[in-house]
């Protein structure tokens, strides 16, 4: 009798050890079973896990079940559709199947860890078939707003415009308004548009994303520099902040002119003049090796340059230089036009001074002397020969 006893005691401690270490498997009943290839997913706070589950009738009788999901986890929720229509009872007639679609949706407030629960299908008679489920959450759930760039550093000069892609997510639990904001340096301006509009505010559904640009116009006089543009979207407490940069790498310009604004002057033929030029920095980036050059001279006049090259120009400072120029001694009287140039890899520029050539004092005074001579010489034949 006691080895009985012993025997079956062993036998009923084999038996729960065996269906401890056995695999679990949905469990059938009726000969009804439900099947889905994604018994275990991984999401993110948000997200739809997406089943489609069968229901396998190998039975020979029609069965009517009601369709359930058991432990769901606080906050989540379910579901399940078929044909196009939510179901919660579904028909299978016999050695057929029927499938049906089943959404969980995850709440965006969820622990990072692993959660388990069970789809259940229940006869008219009560036998329940169960199919487990995990879902995987990768990372920990909160309330909150996200601004994100895939590119948040942007280079140019002064005069270009800076277009930012921006996204701003909305994880809270309700759509909300967001007004958009952006604090940028003093001359500055930045734009916000959504779909092609320029706007001030958008809303964006319970996490659902809006894609935004952001266009920023920096101010003509911005030096070479990095600059921050902060921007936020904010709906009442629900708010995100981006910070932008956008390098200038400063504007490149030339003047080329005299210090009074006067382009022109007086010379006499093969004579020299010597003009007073100044050049000045109109970017906002210095400026190195700026070469002086005269182009389109009248034939056989020179013009030279001291200095010639100019080492270096910083922005808005100007260098005066002396351009000496020799006009031709065949020039005849009237005006001559003389382009000088200052040009550096990065700009250039150019005037046009008009000299104007003037008869020399001493060709004016032997012109008259000629004239003189011929009237004195005329009046000298004809008191001669004039009363024969």
């Amino acid at each position: 009798m006691m080895f009985k006893r012993k025997s079956f005691i062993l036998l009923t401690l084999f038996t729960l050890l065996l269906s401890m270490v056995m695999p679990y498997k949905a469990t059938a009943a009726e000969g009804v079973t439900l099947y889905t290839p994604l018994t275990g997913l991984s999401l993110t706070p948000g997200e739809t896990a997406n089943y489609e589950v069968e229901i396998i009738n190998e039975s020979t009788q029609v069965k009517n079940l009601e369709l359930a999901v058991r432990d769901l986890p606080k906050k989540w929720s379910y579901t399940m559709t078929a044909d196009g229509y939510g179901v919660d009872h579904l028909s299978v007639k016999p050695n057929s199947t029927k499938n049906f679609q089943l959404d969980i949706e995850v709440p965006l407030k969820v622990e990072k860890g692993s959660y388990n629960f069970d789809v259940t299908a229940t006869s008219e008679t009560g036998a329940v078939t169960t199919l487990p489920m995990t879902v995987n959450i990768t990372e920990q759930g909160v309330f909150k707003t996200e601004l994100t760039s895939d590119q948040t550093n942007m280079e140019g000069d002064s005069e270009s415009t800076f277009t930012y892609d921006v996204e701003l997510l909305n994880r809270t639990a309700s759509e909300q308004r967001y007004s958009l904001k952006a604090d940028a340096p003093s001359g500055w301006q930045v734009n916000f548009k959504a779909n092609g509009k320029d706007v001030t505010s958008v809303t964006v559904g319970s996490n659902q994303t809006s894609n935004i640009t952001v266009e920023v116009v920096p101010s003509k006089q911005a030096s070479k520099g990095t600059y921050e543009i902060p921007i936020t979207a904010q709906a009442g407490q629900a708010n995100a902040e981006l910070t932008l940069e956008s390098v200038i790498t400063g504007t490149y310009g030339l003047e080329l002119s005299t210090p009074d604004g006067r382009l022109s002057s007086d010379i006499q033929a093969g004579d020299t003049d010597v003009l007073t030029l100044e050049v000045k920095n109109t970017g906002t980036s210095k400026l190195e090796n700026v070469e002086l050059s005269a182009a389109n001279i009248p034939s056989e006049w020179n013009v030279t340059f001291e200095p010639g090259t100019i080492s270096e120009i910083p922005a808005g400072q100007s260098v005066k230089v002396d351009a000496t120029v020799k006009a031709s001694d065949k020039a005849i009287a009237g005006d001559y036009v003389v382009e000088m140039q200052a040009s550096t890899a990065e700009a250039t520029a150019n005037s046009q001074f008009r000299m104007s050539v003037k008869t020399s004092m001493v060709w004016g005074f032997a012109g008259l002397a000629i004239i003189i001579a011929v009237v004195v010489g005329i009046i000298f034949l004809v008191r001669k020969y004039g009363r024969r």
